[in-house]
């Protein structure tokens, strides 16, 4: 008597054979559309021009020296507002706005730029951004000089201290 083979579907090792090759190619598709979908945003298409643009960015930290810099970002949840302390040396005249740049280490669609007003004499007073967790990079600037500073987010700290090189 003959025995019936089972239909090709119920064959365990057939569903293995496809399985492997299939997996693949569904891989191969989620990794296309990543490629496609995310932002690189880390390669400038003007880098010969940047790289020329450093002596320029180090003369601004050091004209921060020069006046004799330093900072004090108070990040205020409820309301969130960002107050900026901000001492010179005497001579030094400090300006009526002041750029204040959030950067984020690797994303640059998460980069903000808020303009912190003068209240009073070195007091400052601007609008605090959502801010998604990582690491971001602090950029005061105004007239010829800059300061700098790291920050991690979720901020565990309420104060920033950032002072001149």
């Amino acid at each position: 008597m003959k025995t019936l083979k089972p239909p090709w579907y119920r064959e365990p090792l057939v569903w293995l054979v496809i399985f492997f090759p299939a997996v693949a190619v569904i891989g191969g598709f989620i990794t296309l559309d990543l490629a496609i979908t995310s932002d690189d945003g880390l390669v400038v298409d003007d880098y010969y021009k940047r790289g020329l643009e450093i002596n320029q960015v180090l003369a601004r930290d050091q004209a921060a020296g020069v006046h004799g810099l330093q900072a004090i970002l108070d990040f205020k949840r409820d309301p969130k507002l960002i107050y900026l302390t901000l001492s010179a040396k005497p001579n030094y005249v400090l300006p009526n706005q002041i750029e204040l740049k959030l950067s984020h280490h690797t994303r640059a669609h998460l980069d903000n730029r808020i303009i912190l007003e003068r209240i009073n004499n070195a007091l400052y007073r601007g609008a605090l951004p959502d801010l998604k967790p990582g690491a971001w990079y602090v950029e005061l600037a105004a007239d010829d000089w800059r300061l700098l500073k790291s920050l991690q987010v979720p901020i565990k700290i309420e104060k920033l201290y950032i002072t001149s090189p």
